[in-house]
């Protein structure tokens, strides 16, 4: 999987950078990797902790939570070292790790084994840091935006196969997802090793320092840049809203329409699939017609309905509805990635990747529980029946980072 002809105008023209393509495709295999594993999720918890759907909603959203916060703390770590270091030493690294990861989780007899793994997963889960570091070191500010979106297709792509394969392979035991999960990261670590080159040159390096490859110590720094500051502010609400789909997607499909591994892997992948068209191929297009600005606002607003749908949805048809509507806001992730990245110094890209990753990680420590935890309340016997209640939440919180940006943008952008 490569990138359109049109991206090698993009690139530095020293004989050593890697063909963005490359990134890309280890991006693609990664993602893969951790979409093949959603869809037999709920049946493996339920086996393992021998609870029913609502029990192991809330034990999956702990799960979640176990990866989040070790790639809460570790994502400023990963970062300053790929500045200190370079990328090409921390892909291949992280892959290969989680190659071995998705193995042993794979064995795993009992829950304790699971949470390990999902630990080691979030250490290790700094692939997509790393990749995006790599479009700041080589394509030009202004163009940036458009590769992001690429990268963010490919992404999706994963997504796409990974989920599908999942469901496929998910009728052929729980745990046969993660070998294959295993396989694919592996295979990504291999050619990594084979072709991919470094993308940061020594001279762009900085020290390694452990009082700013922390969260708060990277806060303290992007905190510095306002609009980088509003941005991570907005990308945490809005990352907080999407955990009603992480984390309950899989069980309020199940409950409410009767879902089994098949449907839930398709439905991921219909939303991988749109992502995809939408990242990798008008990303750049929009950008081009409508500016980084307008576009990342504007569309960041589909968000809101597409939750409102989805919670109120009374047939599947309902809920891809919401789907198509929510891809739409794809859009806002690579506009404000080529706003910020214009604001940081070169040798502080995987800083302010690390700081990304943080921001992320830590709605997915506090928003696996929570959306959890509504579903729960509300999809039992007791009291109100509402399962829907954790994106009613969502649409709200996307409220939020909707006027947060605004904001920014409106105060800070050039």
């Amino acid at each position: 999987m490569g990138l359109p002809h049109r991206y090698g105008g993009l690139m530095d023209k020293t004989a050593n950078r890697p063909a963005l393509g490359l990134i890309a495709f280890i991006v693609f295999i990664d993602m893969a990797g951790i979409g093949l594993i959603v869809p037999v999720m709920p049946r493996l918890v339920m086996n393992l902790s021998h609870e029913g759907l609502d029990r192991a909603a809330e034990i999956g959203g702990w799960l979640l939570f176990a990866y989040a916060i070790m790639q809460f703390f570790f994502s400023p770590v990963i970062g300053g070292l790929s500045d200190r270091f370079g990328r090409r030493p921390i892909l291949l690294v992280t892959l290969t790790t989680l190659g071995i990861d998705y193995a042993v989780m794979a064995w795993a007899p009992t829950l304790a084994w699971l949470f390990l793994g999902r630990m080691i997963s979030g250490i290790m889960g700094a692939t997509w840091a790393a990749a995006n570091s790599c479009v700041a070191d080589i394509v030009p500010p202004d163009k940036r935006g458009a590769v992001y979106g690429v990268l963010g297709g490919a992404g999706a792509a994963g997504f796409v196969l990974g989920p599908a394969l999942g469901g496929a392979f998910g009728l052929l035991g729980d745990r046969v997802p993660f070998i294959v999960a295993s396989v694919l990261s592996l295979m990504g670590a291999a050619y990594g090793a084979y072709a991919l080159k470094e993308t940061l040159p020594v001279e762009k390096r900085r020290r390694f320092s452990l009082s700013r490859a922390n969260p708060f110590g990277t806060m303290v720094q992007m905190s510095k840049t306002p609009l980088v500051l509003g941005c991570l502010i907005t990308i945490f609400f809005m990352q907080f809203a999407a955990q009603a789909n992480f984390a309950v997607w899989s069980y309020y499909g199940a409950l409410k329409f009767d879902w089994g591994p098949l449907t839930i892997g398709a439905t991921v992948a219909l939303f991988g699939m749109l992502l995809a068209v939408i990242q990798g191929v008008l990303v750049g297009k929009v950008i081009s017609r409508f500016g980084a600005v307008r576009t990342a606002v504007w569309s960041l607003i589909f968000a809101i309905p597409s939750y409102l749908v989805i919670g109120f949805a009374t047939s599947s048809a309902m809920m891809i509805t919401g789907l198509i509507i929510g891809a739409i806001s794809g859009l806002t992730f690579p506009s404000m990635q080529s706003l910020m990245t214009v604001k940081i110094a070169e040798d502080s890209q995987g800083e302010l990747q690390g700081a990304i990753g943080s921001v992320v990680s830590l709605t997915a420590i506090l928003g696996p529980p929570t959306m959890t935890g509504v579903f729960g309340a509300y999809a039992d016997k007791v009291g109100l029946f509402f399962p829907g209640a954790p994106y009613m939440l969502a649409a709200t919180l996307m409220a939020i980072a909707v006027l947060t940006l605004w904001r920014t943008l409106n105060r800070h952008a050039d």
